[in-house]
């Protein structure tokens, strides 16, 4: 019998698993509300990370694994990672052979940068539009496995809940925006690639496609989340009235020096307190110390000859130059820390299975090899790797076979959605998100107290209990309506692991507890019954990162 497989998310980790596991002989349905092109993956400007022949000289797969455990403040697995990071030449080659240009220089030879937090140069890229490169060669082969009938892609599909029973998961229920109808689907896998929680905190660097919904769903369902305090702040990003824009740290890997003026001069703030490499620290480091200057902050790269702005970082020349008018070949560019990346996400096992047996979680709503903190150029290696190795999993597997009864449950909902529209208040759904965001914001920044945590947990506690007596807006998408509940709940979630974790870690930074706690050395486990939070550590390492 031919086992199916459900896919929720076409970024670049659902896109690789979906190939991986149509390769495997796998029947691949992949969901997604828009076309791989549109998924954040194809933000993803500075690079891939890979140990590869002809590596620079004194760097090792050894050198990458710590590299990656240091940046985590050894949070992450050190099995998980050296699996990783010991398939990463393996992936750059795979990626090479389905089209994907990587540069190379005039001998052929692959270009390589230095990324924060790394001892060596070893990112790979294309340009500066890697994720766009790797997304558009993983949409070409999965087309081919489409003609073959094994990959089936449907656009305009949400996700809404779960099809879980006694701790298995046998499917999902996806609204579909074209019929505006709930559909059952039922599968022997279903993996969830949706992402991080950009909603969360309104305008960041990511996409807000990427919401934080169905993790959030998924958690009251019963899936445990894992080290949701941990929220990388990119320290170089660029203020737009739409969002913020990603000054990759391919700017700092070619050269780039931060500053703020002070009496007519420059302090570089960073080489003079770090040396040298000052201006390649983690992002957590740098962000704190943007923060602390209290100060506006300027990244300069206009020292470089504009040839070689030009070719290796045109993408970053023309969003300075069409949001900001600002030519980075004459003059720096003014940066700010912004919310970029998150570590926390679901709880999975080596195998990226969750606690739930039959649901995965892949790429970036699953925590697993960041610790407590990523490295730049890991986030495409780790989507990637993450995405073969749950196809591979569900491929040795047996078919589980039998279908259970959800009619009750499907019809259930059908008649919960409805009754959102019957529901008045004077507070409108976009309202209401737009109050959780600038409460996260001011709760849960770059450095954070007891005082603020509780004050935003209040805040949110009062936002779920209106969330039942809201005005539901017919003129915004339904999705948009019945994803509130699931996206505050998350935003509890994460504030009740910061409020918990009292210490400083990696992206988790508290005033009230600057240094780090050896007891605290373990991942943060939350789950959910009934509304009530409960968090534990994970000392008995029941889930490997």
């Amino acid at each position: 019998m031919m086992k199916n497989v459900l896919i929720i998310g076409s970024g670049i980790a659902g896109l690789s698993c979906a190939v991986r596991c149509a390769g495997h002989g796998l029947r691949v349905m992949l969901i997604s509300p828009y076309p791989s092109e549109r998924a954040q993956s194809v933000m993803a400007a500075g690079g891939i990370n890979a140990v590869t022949k002809g590596h620079e000289e004194g760097d090792s797969i050894e050198s990458h694994i710590e590299d990656t455990l240091k940046g985590g403040a050894m949070l992450g697995g050190r099995n998980a990672v050296e699996g990783m990071c010991r398939q990463a030449e393996d992936i750059i080659r795979y990626l090479e052979s389905i089209g994907t240009v990587f540069t190379v220089d005039e001998n052929g030879k692959p270009r390589t940068r230095a990324f924060g937090g790394q001892s060596h140069k070893r990112t790979h890229f294309c340009g500066a539009s890697t994720g766009k490169q790797i997304i558009s060669a993983l949409v070409m082969e999965s087309r081919r496995y489409e003609a073959m009938g094994l990959i089936t892609r449907k656009l305009g599909m949400d996700f809404y809940s779960g099809l879980i029973r006694d701790g298995v998961c046998y499917g999902a229920l996806l609204f579909n925006e074209g019929t505006k109808t709930l559909e059952p689907v039922y599968a022997d896998a279903v993996i969830l690639a949706t992402g991080g929680q950009n909603s969360l905190f309104g305008k960041t660097t990511g996409s807000i496609l990427c919401d934080g919904y169905a993790a959030g769903r998924l958690f009251m369902q019963g899936a445990v989340l894992k080290n949701l305090e941990f929220i990388q702040y990119h320290p170089t990003t660029l203020e737009t009235s739409q969002k913020r824009i990603l000054i990759s740290e391919a700017v700092r890997g070619e050269g780039g020096r931060l500053f703020y003026p002070e009496g007519g001069n420059r302090i570089y703030f960073m080489e003079d307190k770090y040396g040298p490499k000052g201006n390649l620290m983690t992002r957590d480091v740098i962000s704190r110390e943007i923060y602390a200057t209290g100060r506006e902050v300027f990244l300069d790269i206009s020292f470089l000859d504009k040839k070689l702005i030009d070719s290796r970082l045109p993408e970053v020349r023309d969003l300075c130059s069409k949001y900001r008018s600002i030519d980075i070949t004459r003059e720096p560019i003014p940066v700010s820390p912004s919310v970029h990346f998150f570590m926390g996400g679901l709880a999975v096992h080596m195998n990226h299975e969750t606690n739930i047996k039959g649901l995965y979680a892949i790429g970036e709503c699953a925590s697993m090899y960041h610790g407590a903190n990523r490295l730049g150029g890991n986030s495409l290696l780790a989507a990637i790797y993450s995405g073969n190795v749950a196809a591979d999993d569900i491929a040795k597997n047996e078919c589980r076979g039998g279908v259970q009864d959800f009619a009750n449950y499907i019809a259930h909902e059908k008649k919960e959605l409805e009754k959102l529209y019957d529901t008045k208040s004077a507070f409108p759904v976009m309202y209401m998100r737009d109050m959780l965001a600038e409460t996260m914001k001011n709760n849960l920044g770059i450095v954070r107290t007891e005082k603020n945590l509780k004050a935003g947990i209040g805040d949110v506690d009062e936002y779920i209990g209106t969330s039942t007596h809201l005005h539901y807006d017919a003129s915004v998408s339904a999705y948009t309506n019945y994803s509130l509940l699931g996206i505050m709940t998350l935003a509890r979630a994460v504030l009740t692991c910061a409020e918990h974790r009292k210490e400083s870690r990696g992206a988790h930074y508290r005033s009230d507890f600057k240094e780090s706690a050896d007891e605290l050395s373990h991942a943060t486990l939350i789950s959910y019954d009934d509304g009530s939070f409960t968090v534990n550590l994970d000392k008995g390492n029941a889930y490997e990162n």
